[in-house]
């Protein structure tokens, strides 16, 4: 049994598409070898990564995340189920203030009127007490208004 798989093969048992798999690789989420005829390989461990990637994703997760997060598993070994638990508590925190934004959003979204002005003295989305208001209308307050309004904590990767 080699202990190599072709991209072909990586693609099939995990269900990404080739080109999917050579932008993992040039985002630095997974590595190959080359072959003496410049094919690439895979070890098998990258099937594991690749789940890791796709949960990730799922869940929402950027890209430069998840990196970090598979920068600290070991080359050459299939990440573990502790490895996971590491990997994904690092990820809580985050997850937690992307669902308190989504809660937010949610249960105030009958107040928006979705003109994106953000100076309204009824805005409790995004502007609590008309605090934007002095400051100029703009769609663009509203991401730095969720920011403020709760800021976002980032877990360090345990080595």
């Amino acid at each position: 049994m080699t202990m190599e798989l072709s991209v072909g093969q990586v693609a099939e048992r995990s269900g990404v598409a080739v080109s999917a798999l050579h932008f993992y690789e040039s985002k630095g989420l997974i590595h190959s070898l080359r072959t003496a005829g410049n094919q690439r390989r895979y070890s098998r461990d990258t099937l594991r990564r690749i789940a890791i990637i796709r949960v990730a994703q799922r869940v929402g997760m950027p890209l430069a995340t998840i990196r970090e997060a598979l920068d600290t598993l070991p080359d050459s070994r299939v990440p573990t189920r502790s490895d996971w638990s590491r990997l994904s508590a690092t990820w809580k925190d985050e997850l937690e203030q992307r669902i308190a934004n989504l809660t937010l959003m949610r249960d105030t979204l009958d107040q928006c009127i979705g003109c994106g002005c953000l100076s309204i003295d009824r805005c409790r989305l995004a502007n609590p007490d008309d605090t934007w208001g002095d400051q100029g209308a703009g769609a663009q307050r509203w991401a730095a208004a969720l920011q403020q309004a709760k800021p976002r904590r980032r877990a360090k990767l345990p080595a």
